[in-house]
């Protein structure tokens, strides 16, 4: 594990293939139910790069209507996101340190060509507990800043299986991911690759 003083923690390998494959047989059976999506920006209108869904009581979502929000039904089926897995439940009780379980689960799908720019994750009411993200399937380079979008930045390669923790002063630092190693990994069946599947734990509100 590389841990820093200002509650960023990097946790290399923390699954194994098996264990990788295993949720990632999770993962694509409810996104099944529930299918990837292109957000769009709320001033322009344009669509991120990634497509998404989410998993939990509530999910994530952004669109130039809305804007950035919460909300518990899924935008195109109307229908309930489906449920956290207990692997990523067990991940989040491991290693948040934080009292009460995640609420929202985002499913991002990367392809070869997608980025996400330098963003901080500013949308819930429980803005102390921490952010917990798994990568699997290609690598990525992850970049971190700081408070300050134009502050200094480090870059790492996240690995399929590596676990990654925003969690005190850090929750509040910029990140992004610049580049998808494409063909890095096989562990997403043909159809989905190349590409990455990042997954991100987050409590929402402060109590149920």
């Amino acid at each position: 594990m590389i841990g820093t003083s200002d509650g960023f923690s990097l946790h290399s390998g923390w699954f194994d293939r098996g264990a990788q494959h295993a949720l990632a047989q999770e993962i694509l059976e409810r996104v099944a139910r529930s299918p990837l999506y292109q957000p769009t920006m709320p001033r322009t209108g344009k669509p991120l790069s990634v497509k998404m869904t989410n998993l939990g009581p509530l999910g994530w979502m952004t669109d130039k209507q809305g804007g950035y929000r919460y909300q518990s039904r899924h935008p195109v089926t109307d229908e309930p996101w489906p449920d956290i897995p207990e692997t990523l439940i067990a991940l989040w009780d491991a290693v948040s340190g934080w009292p009460d379980p995640p609420q929202a689960c985002l499913v991002n799908w990367y392809g070869p060509d997608a980025r996400m720019g330098l963003h901080v994750d500013a949308d819930e009411d429980a803005k102390s507990a921490p952010v917990v993200s798994v990568s699997l399937g290609d690598a990525a380079r992850f970049r971190l800043g700081g408070p300050t979008r134009k502050g200094p930045t480090r870059s790492m390669r996240l690995n399929s299986g590596d676990v990654v923790v925003l969690g005190g002063e850090s929750r509040r630092f910029h990140h992004g991911v610049d580049r998808i190693y494409a063909g890095s990994s096989t562990l997403l069946p043909p159809d989905w690759r190349p590409g990455r599947i990042n997954l991100t734990l987050r409590r929402v509100r402060q109590s149920f």
